[in-house]
C-alpha cells in the first residue's frame, strides 16, 4: 500500500460502500454502468480514495470494453502488480499513493494508441476535475 494508508475503519468512514468494495476490496463495477465510461470532457481523473491525479483526459479512448479506458497514466501515479485471481494472470493497477484498486492493464490488443495498452479502470475508483 502507498504512503496514504489508513485503517479499514478510516477508509469505510470516507468512502461510499461501493467505493470501499472496489478501491479497498478489489471489486469491479458492472460494465457500462460507470459515470466515466462515455465521458469526454477535458480534464484530469484522480483517485476517488486520496485525490491523487492519475490520468489525463487526453489519454482516454473508446475501447468498447464497458469501463473507462486509458492508454497511459500520469508518470508515477499508477502501480502495477501481478494478479493471479479468477484462474488467470493479469496486471492489476493501483493508486501509488494510497494503494486503491483501479482495475487492470491489458497489452497487445491492437488498439491504435501510442502504448498499445488499455488501462481498464472502474469509474467508482475515479473523480474528475474539469480543465
Amino acid at each position: 500500500m502507498g504512503a496514504d494508508s489508513k485503517s479499514e475503519d478510516e477508509w469505510r468512514a470516507i468512502l461510499s460502500p461501493e467505493q470501499f468494495r472496489i478501491l479497498r476490496q478489489k471489486g469491479t463495477e458492472a460494465p457500462n454502468t460507470g459515470n466515466y465510461n462515455y465521458h469526454g470532457t477535458p480534464g484530469v481523473y484522480a483517485c476517488a480514495g486520496c485525490g491523487t491525479p492519475l490520468y489525463k483526459s487526453s489519454t482516454k479512448f473508446s475501447s468498447g470494453c464497458g469501463w473507462p479506458a486509458f492508454f497511459d497514466a500520469i508518470p508515477g501515479a499508477v502501480s502495477r502488480h501481478t494478479d493471479r485471481s479468477m484462474f488467470m494472470t493479469r496486471i492489476e493497477i493501483t493508486c501509488t499513493a494510497c494503494g486503491g484498486h483501479l482495475g487492470h492493464v491489458f497489452k497487445g490488443e491492437g488498439f491504435d494508441t501510442p502504448t498499445d495498452e488499455r488501462h481498464c479502470v472502474n469509474s467508482v475508483s475515479l473523480n474528475f476535475k474539469e480543465e
